[in-house]
């Protein structure tokens, strides 16, 4: 028998005060940066990135432009997937040409998709450079990726399953973490 266990690591106060934090590091990290833009990966990302965008303007005057990137086309597994990919339209209405780009996305784990969103990201453009800002970084990076911003660092074993569930999306914020002993009933 499955025990269906998971573990809170983040509730929504924690989200909000994580995103306010990255918000300002961004602010504070990028004050003389012309063109500064954001970049939500599909789809948590993006939703992560609406909110930092509405913290940054509230804590700084500075509306950013808002992109959205789907990188379905550009993962390392389409090939090898067994269902068929939903492809999603990207949407970058701005050049990205000598930008900084704020790269967002909600979990860094093994860093195939931010791979894939730089090379997505490229096929744009030529920014000045691409700064990567997440929610969770769950450590088991199989890519020599880093996160410039982080909102928590939770180290799992690449069993674990590290779920961010965001309001837009789930109904309500929250970080949980399912330990591999919960997934196998052990």
């Amino acid at each position: 028998m499955s025990v269906d266990k998971e573990n809170c690591v983040c509730s929504a106060q924690d989200v909000a005060q994580m995103l306010k934090r990255i918000a300002s590091e961004i602010i504070e990290r990028n004050c003389v940066s012309e063109k500064l833009v954001l970049v939500g990966v599909l789809t948590r990302g993006v939703c992560l990135a609406r909110r930092l965008q509405d913290i940054i303007k509230t804590a700084s005057g500075r509306k950013l432009p808002l992109g959205i990137l789907d990188i379905t086309l550009y993962r390392d597994d389409l090939s090898i997937a067994t269902h068929h990919p939903v492809v999603r339209k990207t949407e970058i209405p701005f050049s990205l040409d000598e930008a900084t780009v704020i790269l967002v996305d909600d979990v860094l784990y093994t860093g195939r998709t931010v791979r894939a969103a730089l090379d997505s990201l490229i096929d744009f453009g030529r920014p000045q450079s691409i700064q990567l800002a997440v929610l969770v970084d769950r450590g088991c990076h199989e890519l020599p990726i880093a996160a410039d911003y982080v909102g928590v660092s939770i180290p799992a074993s690449p069993q674990d399953r590290v779920m961010v569930r965001i309001a837009e999306n789930d109904g309500f914020d929250k970080v949980t973490v399912k330990p591999r002993n919960a997934m196998s009933g052990e």
